[in-house]
């Protein structure tokens, strides 16, 4: 498994325990990690200053879901600009991911079809796929 030392993780899922278990997964592959299970608090750590190169979010979570997350993040320009958001989620519809895309997010993961080892890689194959062509 490659290591990816360089990557800093903010995963947003209302899921305790798959919140968790992502989050050991890319601590195994080398990440730094950090996790809310509440999107109000992952906004109030962005503007509190974290700066994350990959943000993984949820869309189906009480109170706010992740499309007004990431409109929210983009509005408020919380994370930096070479930050990939990449959204986790077992909503698939094709309307969705355009949804996704048009808030600016840069990839789109369904949890369902993907075991959580090959969420880390297609996440990091998603993040170089965009800097190499931004590069």
């Amino acid at each position: 498994m490659s290591t990816h030392a360089d990557e800093s993780i903010l995963l947003i899922d209302d899921d305790s325990f798959l919140l968790d278990m992502y989050a050991q997964k890319f601590k195994k592959c080398g990440a730094a990690v950090e996790s809310s299970s509440d999107p109000h608090s992952a906004l109030d750590k962005l503007r509190k200053g974290s700066k994350p190169s990959i943000i993984l979010l949820d869309i189906m979570m009480p109170v706010m879901n992740g499309f007004d997350v990431l409109r929210t993040i983009k509005q408020e320009n919380l994370a930096p600009q070479s930050c990939i958001i990449i959204m986790l989620t077992n909503q698939g519809q094709e309307e969705d991911v355009r949804m996704a895309t048009s808030l600016g997010a840069g990839g789109y993961i369904i949890k369902a079809s993907a075991l959580p080892s090959e969420v880390c890689e297609k996440a990091f194959t998603i993040a170089q796929g965009i800097r190499t062509n931004h590069a």
